[in-house]
């Protein structure tokens, strides 16, 4: 297993009304591109900015799955991307109460969306990164030398124009940079 990250979500695919969800390898250029629909996007989006997530009035059914382990007890440690069979994406989450772990099957979007809710870390099998993942070249070359301050001016402005995805991404970095990463 490999660590991934949730990098960008972008629209208009191969299929009409569909989105892509890319997740990254860090140490190499593959990411997994995972083909999602509106609402798993929207869910996503909301989940890597909290302070969208925060203005909505009641809580979504993620943030509900949140409370809900949190007032029991539990946690979410990791997601897994255990397999691709015949395109579908499957996954697991493994939940603890403290003394035992219980592995749920998941979708992946789901397991996702969980995730980065509760800052649990999501692995992809080496299969399903093999069998799926695309290289990519570096789009933004010059993140990795901005300034933690640049790239969080950066995440007001897109946050500002309501352009999620790339505050998405620069999230990600911002988050890659404060874990030393």
């Amino acid at each position: 297993m490999k660590q991934v990250y949730p990098v960008t979500i972008q629209s208009g695919m191969s299929q009409s009304g569909s989105y892509l969800l890319m997740l990254h390898e860090p140490l190499e250029s593959r990411q997994i591109p995972i083909i999602i629909g509106p609402g798993e996007a929207q869910s996503i989006l909301l989940a890597q900015n909290p302070e969208e997530c925060n203005k909505i009035r009641r809580p979504l059914t993620h943030q509900l799955m949140v409370q809900m382990m949190n007032t029991y007890g539990l946690s979410l440690k990791k997601v897994t991307i255990d397999k691709v069979v015949e395109g579908i994406f499957y996954a697991t989450l493994y939940v603890s109460d403290g003394f035992n772990e219980h592995c749920l099957d998941s979708r992946t979007t789901d397991a996702v969306t969980l995730a980065l809710l509760t800052g649990a870390p999501v692995y992809a099998d080496e299969r399903v990164i093999e069998e799926t993942g695309v290289r990519v070249k570096n789009d933004h070359p010059t993140e990795k030398e901005d300034s933690l301050e640049d790239l969080e001016e950066e995440l007001r402005r897109c946050e500002e124009n309501e352009d999620y995805e790339r505050a998405a991404e620069i999230q990600m970095e911002i988050e890659k940079m404060k874990n030393g990463k």
